[in-house]
């Protein structure tokens, strides 16, 4: 059977579900709506800061501000928005209240699709009125060979929205994997997602529950999942189905969307790389003096330079740092972060 590939070991045999098409574009923001789930999966990979608490993201901006997210969205001229946790559906208002503001801001062209374990036809009624665009269950893996008993398939009997299934490619499960994927073609599933299972900080403890390896020593994948992916994929050659590696997800998503972002709300006095990352120089000690010295001995322009007083440090334009930083008595650096709310440092090199 013929897999049309992706980069960074990737693949599907069918078309890609719509919000897949924004995220691999980097058009997607993701709004992470709460950590709360009641599913329990063992092999969850979200973080310690969300996992469990009742927190908003915006990408990488923690806020309850309704404004900030639609800031967030609008600074990376976001296309779409897909809602994730935890469980959405364990705080439906919110879910319906985060879809119905970004349908206003953006018009209903704005793509959301939204991951879910909760199969109730009532919550899922509500986010489908409020606007969403696609649907993506994650049903726990107790039931992967089971999935008669549960209400999904009367759920997504007549949804008028794409419907999928989403779940990791376990290595230890593969008949289970293919009783699912049997159940989403009988149900009239439109898609299927297998994400590559991945450690985490949150989930290392099933490495050696389950006696999981990982592919390599740089790498978060566990072995035998990829493995996994394609052999229920040659099972099911008329299911669309999307194999999505764990690099796939840092090499080309998060990559593209830091391209986005950055190229949509970097500042005079950054760079930005091929990676989407960028590069400003850094100056650390009295501030205030810093800038005046820099602006009357240097004639360095305002918009070259920025005072972070949360940070305590003076930005500047790197080819502006590099040039006199040698002659300067404060520490100057040069600095690469994410163009990202958490603004996280990639390196740093001293110029002075």
């Amino acid at each position: 059977m013929k897999f049309e590939r992706m980069d960074c070991g990737s693949m599907h045999n069918g078309p890609l579900a719509e919000g897949c098409k924004h995220c691999v574009d980097g058009g997607k923001m993701v709004l992470f709506v709460t950590g709360r789930c009641d599913t329990g999966c063992y092999y969850c990979p979200v973080g310690l800061a969300k996992k469990g608490k009742d927190v908003i993201y915006a990408n990488e901006l923690c806020t309850r501000s309704k404004a900030s997210i639609i800031e967030e969205a609008e600074s990376m001229d976001a296309t779409g928005t897909g809602i994730t946790g935890g469980d959405p559906l364990i705080n439906t208002e919110r879910t319906v209240d985060a879809i119905r503001m970004l349908k206003e801001h953006f018009g209903p062209e704005h793509h959301i699709h939204l991951y879910t374990s909760t199969m109730d036809a009532e919550k899922v009624s509500a986010v489908v009125e409020a606007g969403l665009d696609e649907i993506r269950f994650h049903p726990p893996l107790k039931l992967w060979s089971d999935m008669e008993s549960t209400p999904l398939r009367e759920i997504i009997k007549g949804l008028p929205i794409d419907v999928g299934i989403e779940v990791p490619a376990l290595p230890d499960h593969r008949e289970e994997l293919n009783d699912l994927i049997s159940f989403a073609e009988s149900a009239g599933v439109d898609f299927v997602n297998l994400n590559e299972l991945e450690f985490s900080e949150s989930n290392w403890d099933m490495m050696d529950r389950y006696g999981y390896d990982l592919v390599d020593e740089l790498s978060s994948a566990v072995k035998g999942s990829a493995e996994t992916a394609r052999y229920v994929m040659e099972k099911h050659p008329n299911m669309p189905i999307h194999y999505c590696s764990s690099i796939f997800k840092d090499g080309v998503q998060l990559r593209n969307r830091l391209i986005r972002k950055a190229t949509h709300s970097a500042k005079e006095y950054e760079v930005i790389t091929e990676d989407g990352t960028v590069i400003k120089g850094v100056l650390y000690g009295d501030l205030e003096s810093a800038m005046k010295l820099l602006a009357e001995d240097y004639d360095v322009p305002e918009e070259l330079m920025y005072l972070d007083t949360e940070r305590n440090r003076l930005d500047v334009a790197p080819w502006v740092l590099e040039e006199i930083a040698e002659e300067l008595p404060y520490r100057c650096y040069e600095v690469e972060e994410y163009p990202t709310a958490d603004r996280l440092e990639v390196e740093r090199a001293p110029l002075n």
